[in-house]
């Protein structure tokens, strides 16, 4: 071990012990613990680098310190004034993701991206949508990041499968993707019943008011628990075009729910849509 990762292991070193339970008592020394960070922040991305590789696989080894480590310089250089060490500090993450480390540990740095990271990013967290294992982590990072997080998922979305249809559909309605439109439309008739609903939430939450029609058919066709969350996407989107000032489309879907929804098990379609009209009003 050379000087410079001797030097490293003691700064890591210096982080808390979990207890037990693996929780962290409150009265830690914060100063001990804000000291280190910053000293191994000071020695840029070879330290980082270096408390990365102190992560390993679940089982293999005693890693505890190196996470919380990662951790706090994740939460740190947020705080710091500017974007420059920040954005070095997720350039570093970034470029250990997509390769040879284990999947748990990519997932560890991917959910500290999800902190830490920015536009600077999310070309690497794309190209972890075609993963089955990290898609799920890299969408949520991508979606808690925003710019540029729409373009990314969009692209996946053109080959993605399975799991990950599912995931990149629910996150391009997180982020609002109007672009995706017409994708969403096309996924709302999807083979799978998850896929399905989750197109008709996601274009509900972009508030596409030429997806009403689409939506009301999809409600009306579906059964038990698809026709439940197919109506309540149906109910968001005339939320959304109301709170958007287009009172005549949400009105138009508010009637429409109240005036076919005569079964007395959906009486509560009908008292929501009361609801939103007499808001409307």
């Amino acid at each position: 071990m050379n000087e410079q990762t001797s030097a490293l292991v003691a700064l890591v070193n210096k982080m808390p012990d979990p207890d037990q339970r693996g929780m962290y008592c409150a009265d830690i020394d914060k100063e001990k613990i804000e000291g280190a960070i910053a000293k191994i922040l000071k020695g840029g991305r070879d330290n980082i680098i270096g408390v990365i590789d102190m992560l390993v696989e679940p089982g293999k080894g005693d890693d505890v310190k190196a996470h919380y480590a990662l951790h706090c310089l994740a939460l740190h250089v947020c705080k710091l004034k500017g974007e420059r060490r920040r954005r070095r500090f997720a350039r570093s993450l970034a470029s250990q993701t997509g390769g040879d480390r284990p999947k748990e540990v990519q997932k560890y740095l991917v959910r500290e991206l999800q902190i830490a990271g920015g536009r600077e990013v999310v070309e690497e967290l794309g190209e972890l949508l075609v993963d089955e294992e990290l898609c799920e982590p890299a969408a949520q990072a991508l979606a808690a990041i925003g710019d540029g997080a729409a373009e990314q998922l969009r692209r996946a979305l053109r080959r993605a499968r399975g799991k990950r249809r599912l995931t990149i559909v629910q996150n391009l309605g997180v982020v609002r993707d109007a672009k995706s439109v017409g994708a969403l439309k096309r996924a709302v008739s999807d083979e799978d019943g998850e896929v399905r609903i989750a197109a008709a939430w996601a274009l509900a939450n972009i508030g596409d008011a030429g997806s009403a029609d689409l939506l009301l058919r999809a409600a009306e066709k579906a059964d038990g628990w698809e026709r439940i969350q197919a109506t309540k996407a149906c109910l968001l989107l005339a939320e959304k075009l109301r709170a958007a000032g287009k009172k005549s489309e949400a009105v138009r879907i508010y009637r429409h729910l109240r005036d076919t929804r005569t079964d007395p098990a959906e009486r509560y379609v009908c008292d929501a849509a009361k609801i939103g009209l007499a808001a409307a009003d």
